[in-house]
């Protein structure tokens, strides 16, 4: 298959890029409301840029019906968030709460998840998994009519500890199994890897 992007529709597009640009690592980001209600939601349009200082892009894209995410609006309102990464143990629990629950539902009430308090921002952390990040909004770029880019800066580091070895500043591979997202309802485990020798030049 060959084809100019301008020559598929926005759906193909998404189909394509979601099924061959894996797996993709999971941004499953808790924020505020109004009321004080937590909202956890899962995103895989998600990176960290950079690291001074620390940055992260979340995609985000209107629900069904054109409404904004309640994570993109609770966001922009409060200017903070909560990147939560996610291993094999809360895999489940993280998909549930891609499901489309009302406005103003707790997805964490929902589905039983632990929550933990944050120490730079107002929304709560999820308690378990192996890292979270605290965000501050830098910039929500527009792209088109219907994406929106959320830039945040990582205030705050949490890094479960039996994950962590203090001493080197380094991750226990042994113990960290982060989950990523392939398309649909697939996702992908990391306890196949490898590692190569250092590249030179021959």
């Amino acid at each position: 298959m060959d084809a100019a992007a301008a020559d598929l529709t926005a759906r193909q597009r998404y189909k394509l890029l979601t099924a061959l640009v894996v797996p993709r690592p999971i941004a499953w980001t808790t924020t505020l409301n109004e009321a004080g209600t937590v909202n956890v939601a899962p995103f895989s349009f998600f990176n960290v840029l950079g690291d001074d200082p620390p940055i992260v892009i979340i995609s985000i894209n209107p629900r069904p019906g054109a409404r904004l995410k309640d994570t993109l609006v609770n966001a922009q309102r409060t200017g903070e968030w909560v990147v939560n990464i996610v291993d094999e143990a809360l895999a489940e629990t993280m998909h549930q709460t891609s499901a489309e629950y009302p406005a103003g539902v707790s997805e964490a009430e929902a589905t039983g998840l632990a929550l933990a308090p944050s120490k730079a921002v107002k929304p709560p952390r999820i308690r378990d998994v192996p890292f979270s990040l605290e965000c501050r909004l830098r910039q929500v770029i527009e792209i088109g009519e219907t994406r929106r880019l959320l830039l945040g800066e990582g205030v705050h580091f949490h890094v479960r500890d039996d994950i962590f070895d203090p001493e080197t500043f380094r991750i226990r591979g042994e113990k960290f199994f982060p989950i990523g997202r392939f398309y649909g309802n697939r996702y992908a485990r990391t306890r196949d890897q490898f590692e190569l020798p250092p590249a030179v030049v021959e």
